[in-house]
């Protein structure tokens, strides 16, 4: 049989005028995300001595400069230009809400544990997805979703004191990072994703900058600077490219690599905290792993169908 070619470049296009699929660049640049994604949450632990305000304005502030130098300058304000104003402020107001809580519960809990607990906002998604979506939640969606919420509890396994706090705050970022994806969208058929991640920057931004005169405190070394001004440069840069990979390939088919997170966060945290995962910890992750890719696969074939 004669090896498949792909057709000349001049006719590679979609029905719907979009480019076609490049699902090798789409893995790539998710995999680069899921490598530099943890290192915000690596940064924000490794500033724990330090106000959690101060610690979530130095993400954002990055993140903000970031987007001014790459996309300001061929945007202006017309970056800000949203037909859904309203959503947006909401949207951006639960994802600084979201950082807030995970920056908090990294106190407590190591790195893979945040990292593993923060993919259950997936799960919720779909649990959610009925009310705001009206989408039906079938009975093996349900199931996936329960496991996702044992495993969560294998993790963490919550008893007394930080354990049952730090539950409570990843479930809550979970909760607002899983109305964030519904509210994304939402926003997906009106505005661009560029615009999207803009509000969430700025929001963000001059929320955290208001209260920031009241908890602000010097930086004890230079490391510490280092690590303030690699928490933005990592959240714009994995932003980034977690953006293109969407852009690449449909989000059925790339987003499975993004569970990459939980193995980078694995080395961040042994190599600079000297932490490593315990064998609970391993199989509440895989679990929360298994049910996140299993309705993703769910939703690319009904997507065939």
């Amino acid at each position: 049989m004669a090896p498949l070619t792909r057709p000349p470049a001049a006719v590679l296009q979609e029905p719907d005028g979009r480019p076609p699929d490049n699902l090798g660049r789409a893995v790539g640049y998710m995999l680069l995300a899921a490598a530099v994604l943890p290192g915000i949450n690596a940064c924000a632990k490794y500033l724990g001595e330090y106000s959690v305000i101060q610690i979530t304005w130095a993400r954002y502030a990055g993140h903000f400069a970031f987007m001014i130098v790459l996309f300001a300058p061929s945007n202006g304000l017309g970056i800000l230009r949203s037909s859904r104003p309203k959503l947006q402020l909401l949207r951006s107001a639960l994802h600084c809400g979201s950082a807030v809580l995970t920056i908090t519960a990294l106190g407590m809990v190591s790195l893979p544990t945040v990292t593993a607990i923060s993919f259950l906002s997936p799960l919720i998604v779909t649990m959610l997805a009925p009310m705001l979506l009206g989408e039906r939640l079938t009975l093996d969606r349900a199931l996936a979703v329960a496991v996702g919420f044992a495993a969560a509890l294998i993790i963490v396994r919550p008893g007394f004191g930080d354990q049952n706090l730090a539950m409570v705050l990843l479930l809550g970022n979970a909760l607002c990072s899983a109305n964030v994806q519904i509210l994304s969208r939402r926003l997906a058929a009106h505005d661009r994703a560029l615009t999207s991640n803009t509000y969430m920057v700025v929001i963000g931004f001059v929320l955290m900058s208001l209260p920031l005169p009241f908890v602000w405190r010097n930086p004890a070394d230079m490391q510490d600077v280092i690590a303030f001004l690699l928490i933005g440069i990592f959240g714009g840069i994995g932003h980034y490219f977690l953006v293109s990979a969407y852009e690449q390939a449909p989000a059925s088919f790339v987003s499975p690599f993004n569970y990459a997170q939980i193995v980078a966060a694995t080395i961040l945290g042994y190599v600079i905290f000297g932490q490593l995962p315990d064998l609970w910890t391993w199989v509440g992750a895989a679990l929360i792993t298994a049910s996140g890719i299993y309705l993703l696969l769910r939703e690319r074939r009904r997507g065939r169908a």
